[in-house]
């Protein structure tokens, strides 16, 4: 599993350094990044999450794909994504290192949707959309 999401891992920061993406898509991507494979990733990944990093990361690269031949999209859909996933950080912040079950579940939430908005044709083990997940915001927040 370890090396199947390193290669990975290797193949999306190859292509974003190779694509040379605009800077808000490259500053949003090396965060998921690194989001996704810190240092400890294999400690601090639920095994669950685990076997889905892989097809993450290839969502990564396929976006930088289809970014060159559609860049009105890609911004479109980051917009779209952007404001769920800054509330996420500033929750997550706002808790100073106290985990919740929930909102680490609201996390890969936001992962599945930048699959189905970035790379649909990988698909998602569930429904997700921004409606989906701005109503399960409201009721973690709630």
């Amino acid at each position: 599993m370890a090396a199947a999401v390193l290669q990975e891992h290797a193949n999306a920061v190859r292509k974003l350094k190779d694509s040379k993406p605009p800077r808000d898509v490259a500053d949003d991507i090396t965060a998921q990044l690194q989001r996704l494979v810190g240092k400890r990733f294999l400690v601090a990944t639920p095994w669950t999450a685990l076997g889905h990093l892989p097809r993450y990361l290839r969502a990564v690269v396929m976006r930088l794909d289809k970014l060159r031949a559609d860049p009105a999209r890609d911004a479109q859909r980051l917009a779209e994504l952007r404001p769920l996933e800054q509330a996420w950080l500033r929750r997550i912040a706002d808790r100073r290192g106290t985990p919740d079950a929930r909102l680490a579940e609201f996390g890969w939430l936001l992962e599945e949707l930048r699959v189905s908005l970035f790379a649909q044709e990988l698909r998602t083990p569930q429904p997700v959309s921004v409606k989906r997940l701005e109503k399960a915001w409201v009721q973690l927040s709630g």
